[in-house]
């Protein structure tokens, strides 16, 4: 993907990789629609990089319409949707509530659907668009101590597999981020059991996972992983789920973290 020239918006973008990643793509010539919950955090991006910002919530089908409206009336022709926005916690696991599992759901998965909603008939009319899902490692692999978390980040790179097979012969192009530990608000909280797995293994600057996120579209990958070594865990995983299953109780008891649970 030539990034010099497109519109893109990128959601979560007041803080973390989404600040990162709009500061990114306006080096590369983008112009950046910059929208988050945060509505100050997302106009104060904006402004750094002479872009638009934007108060949104991305689980609110009818404002997530109306910012896809604002961004082509006043940048253009919306080429890149970069869904960063997600949430991480409470930490728990199947006693956490329906209305804390659902609010997983709304923003880790249904936010990408509603996004695919809005822009698909417009890309597809075109023939041209990206779609750019901000999963996790966590997606590929699984985390520990957070349920909804693990999940629903299965869910979103299940969904972009999807669409990139639906709708990848049409034009429309997926890349699924799937970061390992990366140094944002949501890894600041101590005693988390997931923040404790991530840290142990290290924690990425957002700014390092911005760069690889362009060199992803650049290539035009689906897979964008960051941390490479995420791949070869996959492939563990898959090779031998007893193994995998076992080396992860492992990791909780050498964490030294009791799991969540009734």
């Amino acid at each position: 993907m030539e990034l010099e020239g497109i519109v893109a918006a990128v959601t979560g973008g007041a803080s973390g990789i989404g600040r990162a990643l709009a500061r990114r793509l306006s080096q590369q010539g983008a112009t950046v629609a910059v929208a988050d919950l945060d509505g100050p955090g997302a106009r104060a991006t904006a402004r750094e990089i002479n872009g638009l910002g934007v108060e949104a919530d991305v689980t609110d089908e009818a404002a997530v319409a109306g910012l896809i409206e604002r961004v082509e009336r006043d940048l253009g022709p919306l080429e890149l949707w970069c869904g960063n926005a997600g949430i991480g916690g409470p930490a728990g696991g199947v006693e956490l509530s329906d209305e804390a599992w659902n609010r997983f759901w709304s923003v880790n998965v249904m936010a990408h659907v509603i996004a695919g909603r809005l822009l698909l008939p417009r890309w597809l009319e075109r023939g041209s668009g990206h779609l750019l899902v901000t999963a996790s490692a966590a997606g590929l692999l699984t985390n520990l101590g957070n349920a909804p978390y693990a999940a629903t980040k299965h869910a979103a790179v299940a969904l972009a597999e999807w669409m990139a097979i639906a709708y990848g012969d049409r034009g429309v192009r997926v890349s699924c981020l799937c970061p390992q530990g990366v140094r944002t608000p949501m890894t600041s909280a101590d005693g988390d059991l997931a923040v404790e797995q991530v840290r142990a293994l290290g924690l990425m600057e957002p700014e390092e996972v911005a760069e690889a996120v362009v060199e992803g579209l650049q290539a035009d990958r689906f897979l964008i992983l960051p941390h490479p070594e995420v791949a070869a865990y996959e492939q563990r995983r898959a090779g031998d789920r007893e193994r995998w299953l076992a080396g992860m109780r492992r990791m909780q008891r050498d964490l030294g973290m009791e799991p969540p649970g009734p």
